[in-house]
């Protein structure tokens, strides 16, 4: 397959030609027979394609007689029900934009989104509304608030409204290069950015990875403990499923390995959706929990930061099933440098996903030679447009047909990429680059050892030294001499520049809501300390 893809001949090449994804995703199905067919899979039940398709033109339907017009956007505040593609399908079946919004925000950061968005419909889990409350009153723009899963502060029902609602069928005459939906970027640092995504994105990246690469086909049960709101779970939990006519399996509850490997046991997915930190908690979790397993689980899929080699090893050496780990972003929609069955390198992010081109390029977005490091570049069919009215970081992100992704690598010479770390992680230690990824996986392979960051710190003379924080396993304790014993460790596998000098024994590491470490805050933390 290459960037003419399957892909192309789905979705038609003029901007002016009439194209919906949720025709694609959703009505498609009635069709082509499969309305009976389990389409997905929640905490309270099964939903067939005919019952989704039922619920999607209900919202559709119900979108159009409040007068929410087309092009108009609608937050979706969502724990992972079948409330969740009802409401987003049945947004970009109706020509208005729904943006899913994370699930773990403050109240301070839902008042930006949905002012900064001008959202008229908040769609909000009962579970979540107390977070949103307070704000309700003062936003401009917003016109209604609808409450999914139970009752709050006395607003409309979801349930409710869909029982009464018209049932639309007409799919809003959108084309592929309308807007479809947006995703909300991290803000760790400075502000969210509103991420927009077109229509034709939702098919490429189904394509391309989900069933290209993937091999996703319509006997497959997919599981993902990423969620809903944010662009791999999105992926991984609705488009890729629903453009081969497989099932989804949604749970609201926090992914944890207790209650990933229930969900597991009980539907016995055949592909698996995970974050690194996730597998490493599994792989550390007490026997009973370990011993859920599925008996259909063919595939496993990580992204959201490098997996660690040893992870990847253990894990395939425990359980039989391959990880495939690889790179994406809310930028591109979803993974476009993989791995991929039967062609699994750990400690790489394998090749680029057919369809899609890589650069690494200099400071100067000048091509490097292979094996030296640069920034990835990534030109490919799933690019958003822009980040909503924030021209400045449209223009550094988005450059022509290249999406910057601020991330580091070099290529070896067999073809396959290497992560480094982020741009603003990268560590320069006796003149030489440090990857804080490397030491990190490096330290995770120590039996000890369940997490570790690093970040770079001043030592005495004010010269940049690597620094560790390191969660430990349970039956594990923190000492000096398992300090040294660790340090020792690195040295014997790395470069002696690159070991930790310090150590800091921690509970847990601050995260981001898809399980990223977040090393800003523990370098905010170092500063805060030297100021002292």
């Amino acid at each position: 397959m290459n960037g003419s893809s399957a892909s192309a001949a789905v979705v038609p090449a003029s901007q002016t030609h009439v194209f919906n994804a949720a025709a694609h995703f959703i009505r498609r199905h009635l069709d082509e027979g499969r309305a009976d067919k389990p389409a997905v899979i929640d905490d309270a039940g099964s939903y067939s394609y005919g019952d989704l398709a039922a619920r999607v033109g209900r919202f559709a339907g119900l979108l159009r007689a409040e007068g929410v017009a087309m092009e108009e956007r609608v937050a979706l505040c969502l724990l992972d029900t079948v409330d969740f593609p009802t409401a987003f399908w049945g947004a970009i079946q109706a020509g208005v934009v729904p943006i899913p919004l994370n699930t773990l925000l403050t109240t301070k950061d839902y008042d930006y989104m949905l002012r900064d968005s001008r959202a008229r419909v908040l769609v909000v889990s009962a579970l979540l509304y107390e977070k949103v409350e307070p704000i309700l009153g003062s936003l401009p723009f917003l016109r209604k608030v609808i409450v999914s899963g139970g009752d709050a502060g006395g607003h409309d029902r979801l349930d409710d409204l869909l029982a009464v609602a018209p049932e639309s069928t007409d799919v809003a005459p959108t084309t592929a290069d309308d807007v479809a939906f947006w995703l909300y970027s991290s803000g760790s640092t400075g502000a969210p950015k509103g991420t927009m995504h077109l229509h034709r994105n939702l098919l490429a990246t189904a394509e391309q990875f989900g069933r290209g690469v993937l091999g996703i086909g319509p006997d497959d049960v997919v599981f993902s403990a990423a969620k809903l709101f944010f662009a791999y779970g999105l992926g991984n939990g609705m488009t890729f499923p629903f453009h081969a006519g497989a099932t989804a399996v949604l749970t609201w509850e926090r992914p944890t390995p207790d209650s990933v490997t229930r969900v597991i046991a009980a539907h016995r997915p055949t592909v698996f959706f995970g974050v690194p930190t996730l597998y490493g908690a599994l792989l550390a979790a007490a026997p009973e929990i370990q011993a859920r397993r599925s008996d259909r689980l063919r595939l496993c899929v990580s992204a959201g930061e490098a997996l660690p080699e040893d992870v990847g090893q253990r894990w395939e050496a425990r359980y039989g099933v391959p990880i495939v780990d690889g790179l994406g972003s809310t930028e591109m929609l979803h993974i476009f440098l993989c791995n991929r069955p039967g062609d699994v390198r750990y400690g790489t992010s394998g090749k680029a996903v057919p369809g899609f081109r890589l650069r690494i390029v200099d400071d100067e977005g000048m091509p490097v030679p292979d094996g030296e490091l640069g920034e990835l570049v990534v030109s490919g069919p799933s690019a958003a447009i822009g980040y909503w009215n924030q021209r400045e970081k449209s223009l550094k992100t988005f450059r022509g047909p290249w999406t910057h992704t601020g991330d580091k690598y070099y290529v070896d010479a067999d073809g396959y990429y290497h992560y480094a770390g982020r741009t603003d992680d990268m560590l320069k230690v006796s003149g030489n680059w440090v990857s804080p990824a490397e030491v990190e996986a490096t330290l995770v392979a120590h039996p000890a050892v369940l997490e570790a960051a690093v970040i770079g710190t001043a030592d005495e003379s004010d010269l940049i030294k690597p620094k560790a924080f390191v969660v430990l396993k349970d039956g594990h304790h923190a000492t000096d001499a398992l300090k040294q014993e660790l340090q020792a460790f690195i040295k014997s596998r790395l470069a002696p520049y690159k070991y930790p000098r310090w150590i800091e024994f921690m509970d847990a590491l601050p995260k981001t809501a898809t399980g990223k470490i977040q090393r800003f805050k523990l370098r905010e933390q170092e500063h805060a300390h030297a100021g002292h």
